[in-house]
């Protein structure tokens, strides 16, 4: 629901809807791991949940043309935390670790993207890839952010002792995301960069001080500016692009603007964030051996 609100969704019924869509995929994912071990089939089926949760509410009138119904339970399914190590593995030249996690983060994305598209499919329902998210004021947007990283640090079995600061980090960093986007001008790439630039700042030396798991509490922090919706709409736009039935110019461009947008914000969040624990890990490093 947090990450709807930071979408602009704008009416309660919608956001009741995403709650129930939510918790009926977290409950079944829990059932479905009692039954079968492939870590692929549990994202697939809560995606396949939000997605005809979704179909049924555009149907009967109660989602926009967003379809926040049934793309934002999606969203918290999204591995950020395997592709953000992904990232730090390749820049530190382990190519081999590296690719793995991201080959699994990549399918674990296919899985969400298949169930999600199948669930809008079994109601006639298709997710539009051309639609961008509503603006949202500033304070409705960090309170959003902040509940949507306390959701996601629980989803992956956070400690209540960690929960303090990727919340509070993550909605400075949202709050500095929102200005550099809406009242400075930049871009939605160059404003995630910022933002995460900052969280990387803050967080690498209270990961380290703390031994807590930077990649977690990092991630944590920036899980509300992970272009989740981006994926899907560009997986929704292949899928219309092979049907062949309305495959129009427009389609074509906005699936490749979707891919590359998605492509280019996650690459500067990982920037943002590996950067600087790069460089601090390295200085604490030449001062330990100084000391030495």
């Amino acid at each position: 629901m947090g990450l709807a609100v930071i979408f602009g969704v704008e009416h309660p019924v919608p956001a009741a809807l995403i709650f129930v869509s939510a918790a009926a995929g977290a409950i079944l994912r829990r059932d479905v791991a009692h039954l079968s071990a492939n870590v692929f089939l549990q994202p697939f089926c809560a995606a396949l949940v939000a997605g005809v949760i979704g179909g049924l509410a555009v149907r009967y009138q109660l989602s926009s043309s967003l379809r926040l119904v049934a793309v934002s339970p999606c969203m918290v399914l999204v591995p950020g935390p395997h592709v953000l190590n992904g990232a730090l593995d390749l820049i530190n030249g382990r190519i081999h670790l590296g690719a793995a996690r991201l080959i699994y983060a990549g399918l674990v994305i296919v899985a969400i993207s298949t169930g999600l598209l199948l669930g809008l499919a079994l109601l006639g329902v298709s997710l539009p890839v051309d639609q961008a998210g509503r603006a949202v004021p500033l304070w409705q947007d960090v309170i959003a952010a902040g509940v949507a990283i306390a959701a996601y640090s629980v989803f992956f079995a956070t400690p209540p002792n960690m929960l303090l600061w990727p919340m509070t980090v993550g909605m400075l960093a949202h709050a500095l995301r929102w200005v550099a986007i809406t009242v400075l001008g930049f871009g939605a790439a160059i404003g995630t960069l910022l933002a995460c630039l900052v969280v990387g700042l803050i967080l690498t030396p209270v990961a380290r001080r703390r031994h807590m798991p930077f990649a977690a509490i990092g991630f944590a922090s920036v899980v509300s500016m992970l272009p989740g919706v981006l994926l899907f709409r560009m997986a929704s736009g292949l899928v219309q692009i092979a049907g062949g039935a309305q495959t129009s110019l427009e389609l074509i461009s906005a699936t490749i603007a979707d891919g590359m947008s998605a492509l280019i914000s996650i690459l500067a969040m990982s920037l943002g964030l590996i950067t600087p624990k790069l460089v601090i890990d390295d200085l604490s490093e030449r001062a330990t051996q100084v000391k030495s």
